[in-house]
């Protein structure tokens, strides 16, 4: 099996605690779902900082990491229909898939 990286991005804001618990709830049912799929489920991340040959940006950039988590699968067809089903998608965000490929050093 490959492994893919899954970077989220964007997603709504939660008004209350209980939208974040339901929330929440929704992404561990959505990864205990795929059993040992999850190589690292990741972890969210704060905001960024963009580094560039300009300078450097506080904002996160167009489109800011939101976190991440690692899989393994088949294909990347197989990656992405595992994305599709992410709680991210529902609530207006995005969800990155990239192979990870293995680098001899």
């Amino acid at each position: 099996m490959k492994k893919y990286i899954l970077a989220y991005h964007g997603g709504k804001k939660f008004n209350t605690p209980e939208e974040r618990t339901e929330h929440m709830n929704k992404w561990k049912a959505w990864m205990i779902g795929h059993g040992d799929t999850f190589v690292n489920p990741g972890t969210p991340v704060g905001m960024s900082k963009t580094v560039s040959a300009e300078g450097v940006a506080d904002n996160g950039g167009v489109n800011p990491l939101m976190g991440y988590s690692e899989i393994q699968a088949n294909s990347m067809e197989e990656a992405v229909e595992i994305a599709k089903g992410c709680p991210t998608v529902q609530v207006e965000g995005t969800v990155e898939v990239a192979e990870m490929m293995d680098l001899k050093m």
